[in-house]
């Protein structure tokens, strides 16, 4: 790396936020800065987002961090991204055809449904390593191409490019010279065959993709394209890594070490643990591509869970709470729990869109029960952060019937984990360390770190010197044998809110 172009910007572009994180030489955070972003559900289980306000936030945010830094200094873009969440655009002017379908939205709930009354769900499995659900890109694809105007004629003459966000800002960035997803975010897709790593064609035939319409599939860590034709961002600057928030946050927690089970605690979450191989006969799960770090396709073994920060804020917005200010909410998220010894009995179901892993129930409907005439605002804010440990721990116990699984460590990152009483809490349930990263960027730290063995020609293992430090929260195992039974609850009333 030369001495004046130290600096590695990644943009990590998440479903409520844009943020541009810089790191130096060593690895350091040297400025970071975040732009909110909307979400808007016109209709029942409809959530979508503007490709093109996506796109402002994200040009925003790595703009002030490169003004920060200067422009001279830096060196390589990376970026990290919600996945599953898909945009559609015209080749010809780069003009989105509708909203970005977020991952949240389950408008294709009844063509998943279609798709396994006829029986297609084992062979999907089977090539994808993905159950069928409105999650994954791919229904939302055809969904987006049902509805367009001549969509599927156009897609098929390659006049309509279909893409997950990585690929929507990379072509934005480079002026649409490059037209690209990494490993990780096409293994969302429900279209690549993890066995080669490429777009399937089966799965493009039954799912009615056009592979004219979708971009090539690349490693995670290497050259994509260079920026071009933005005034706030110089041109020339190459775009390293790509890769999806999640897998990002897995590899900067350990660079994929056995043992190490990531949670990334978000509007939803994603538990993912690093595997040998794409075989995997656990229905419930999820098995991906986590990254291709340039010379090994790395498989990732995963539960993914809609409703868990967004459980907490709507708790929060119902109870009025989250008209304090932010840094009073996040103290009196962190406070409230503490002032009661438990829920009074009440649980919180959060299946505001269905329930994911391992469910995988998208008729479910939020649930709370067990309400009673004592029960006041800390009860319901104690239910609601409770409720992100039992679908981390429901998706763990799936994850343990896989023969290659081990668990010696929950590796934790995002906004919710900095609330030590969800924590502490999540250990005692789980009865093993729950280990914090000190930096709340991780899954931009992740591309960064990929970025940079693209940029030094380094080893995945040579990376190891640029990994954040964890606090541990270590398990109370006498309140973890306690803890089994409420657990078990738990468990009972997910079952009436799928009836």
């Amino acid at each position: 790396m030369s001495v004046n172009k130290d600096i590695i910007i990644a943009l990590d572009e998440g479903t409520t936020n844009a943020k541009a994180v810089a790191f130096d030489g060593s690895g350091t955070i040297v400025a970071r800065f975040s732009r909110a972003l909307e979400i808007q559900t016109p209709r029942e289980g409809w959530v979508e987002q503007s490709a093109e306000l996506l796109l402002a936030a994200s040009i925003d945010v790595i703009s002030r961090a490169i003004g920060a830094v200067g422009a001279e200094r830096v060196a390589a873009l990376a970026i990290s991204n919600q996945r599953e969440t898909v945009v559609g655009w015209y080749r010809e002017t780069g003009r989105p055809i509708a909203p970005a379908l977020s991952w949240q939205c389950s408008r294709t709930s009844a063509f998943c449904h279609a798709l396994r009354e006829e029986g297609h769900e084992p062979q999907i499995k089977a090539v994808t390593g993905l159950p069928v659900a409105p999650l994954f890109s791919a229904s939302k694809m055809r969904w987006l191409l049902d509805n367009t105007a001549d969509g599927l004629a156009r897609a098929e003459r390659g006049e309509i490019c279909l893409g997950t966000v990585d690929s929507w800002l990379l072509w934005q960035l480079t002026q649409g010279e490059s037209f690209y997803c990494d490993h990780a975010n096409a293994a969302r897709t429900q279209l690549m065959n993890l066995q080669t790593g490429d777009w399937d064609a089966d799965m493009l035939a039954l799912f009615g993709i056009p592979r004219e319409a979708l971009p090539a599939i690349k490693p995670s860590s290497g050259l994509f394209g260079t920026t071009s034709g933005w005034t706030s961002i110089p041109d020339g600057i190459p775009v390293l890594a790509m890769i999806g928030d999640s897998h990002a946050a897995l590899f900067a927690h350990g660079l994929g070490a056995e043992g190490c089970v990531k949670a990334t605690y978000g509007t939803g979450s994603s538990v993912m643990a690093p595997v040998m191989s794409a075989d995997c006969d656990v229905t419930s799960l999820a098995t991906t591509a986590a990254w291709h770090d340039g010379n090994t396709l790395v498989y990732g073994l995963e539960g993914n869970i809609p409703h868990t920060g967004d459980a907490v804020a709507w708790m929060a917005d119902s109870t009025g709470l989250s008209e304090l200010p932010p840094q009073a909410l996040a103290q009196a998220l962190n406070d409230l729990p503490r002032t009661v010894d438990s829920t009074l009995g009440v649980f919180f179901v959060p299946a505001l869109t269905g329930l994911g892993a391992p469910w995988w129930d998208e008729n479910a409907r939020g649930l709370i029960h067990g309400l009673s005439r004592g029960v006041k605002r800390a009860h319901l804010i104690r239910a609601a952060l409770e409720s992100i440990t039992y679908q981390i721990a429901d998706v763990i116990t799936a994850m343990r019937d896989h023969q290659g699984f081990t668990l010696s460590a929950l590796m934790v990152d995002g906004g919710p984990t900095q609330n030590d009483w969800l924590m502490q809490y999540q250990a005692d349930l789980l009865g093993c360390p729950v280990m914090r990263s000190d930096v709340a960027e991780l899954s931009a730290t992740g591309a960064a770190l990929l970025a940079r063995k693209a940029l030094m020609n380094l080893t995945t293992a040579q990376l190891r010197q640029y990994l954040p430090e964890h606090v541990t929260f270590a398990p109370d195992m006498a309140r973890h044998a306690r803890l089994q039974q409420r657990w078990q609850a738990w468990q009972h009333v997910v079952a009436l809110a799928r009836k």
